[in-house]
């Protein structure tokens, strides 16, 4: 695969989600190429909100590739790429799941997947060149949300069972997307992105603490008495079904699975989750 770059633009590149963990990570790699990138956000300079139709054509105006990360289970995807298309956007990098297309990898009634369905569709329908992402469950959920809280306080209760996951880095995500906004040979490919190896709850927490962060014990719980106890501590009922419905992909043993997106992508073995631990734990991320 060819890796020379499309010649340089005037134009921006829209980084939806730019603050988060996927897009700062698109939005470092595309700096680190010189790239002029626009990010938006609720807190950008430009803010952008997907539940405000009239903050979509100040972050479009001028920008000719976006990368776009969607809002969990909303159904504005497909709208604002149709406004991207009328605003003169000429490639688009989705962010998607693993596992959205195959039967039964998530609750048959769950919103985000016909969503992300719903989205990919739009995408790849809409005329301008595309790329789709599709990675599994984020190495940096350990360090920057979801399970951290579980770490410091020494105990990540999931209903996940003893079932292994291919956890991938958020860092090969951002060269994934950077690479496909910047490069030819992306256009129309799907990437399914993991890490090159599946490792258990267990041992993820054991090469945490290895590397100086926190020893905390992994709970198995049950799946339905932990979407209860969510419910109960006042998590809206439709977010607990979105959340549960992507842990139980993890119960049934479907994460395990090495994809070679990384690889076909960008060249290179996707980052392993040893590289994630021992860059991620100087930053005191599990420290309490």
């Amino acid at each position: 695969m060819t890796t020379t770059t499309r010649p340089a633009s005037r134009h921006p590149i829209l980084v939806l989600g730019g603050t988060g963990k996927t897009g700062s990570r698109v939005a470092a790699a595309l700096r680190a190429r010189d790239a002029d990138i626009r990010i938006a956000s609720r807190s950008t300079e430009i803010p952008f909100e997907w539940s405000d139709e009239s903050t979509w054509d100040r972050v479009l105006d001028g920008v000719r590739a976006v990368y776009l990360v969607p809002l969990d289970g909303a159904e504005a995807g497909p709208a604002f790429v149709r406004r991207a298309v009328a605003a003169g956007v000429e490639r688009i990098v989705l962010l998607s799941a693993r596992g959205v297309d195959t039967p039964g990898y998530f609750a048959a009634d769950d919103p985000a997947t016909r969503a992300r369905l719903d989205l990919e569709a739009a995408v790849r329908g809409a005329g301008p060149a595309w790329t789709i992402l599709r990675p599994g469950w984020f190495a940096q959920n350990f360090s920057e949300g979801l399970f951290r809280d579980g770490i410091r306080a020494g105990e990540l209760v999931l209903p996940t069972g003893a079932a292994a996951v291919s956890f991938v880095d958020t860092e090969d995500i951002g060269a994934v997307a950077a690479a496909a906004l910047l490069d030819p040979g992306h256009d129309g490919e799907t990437y399914e992105l993991s890490g090159p190896r599946a490792l258990t709850f267990d041992a993820a927490l054991a090469e945490i603490a290895a590397a100086g962060g926190r020893r905390a014990d992994y709970v198995a719980a049950d799946p339905d008495e932990y979407a209860a106890a969510l419910i109960a501590q006042g998590v809206p009922e439709v977010e607990v079904a979105m959340w549960t419905s992507a842990l139980g992909s993890i119960h049934r043993g479907l994460e395990a699975a090495i994809s070679d997106g990384v690889p076909r992508a960008l060249g290179r073995p996707a980052r392993d989750f040893t590289e994630f631990v021992r860059s991620a734990a100087p930053t005191g991320a599990w420290t309490p």
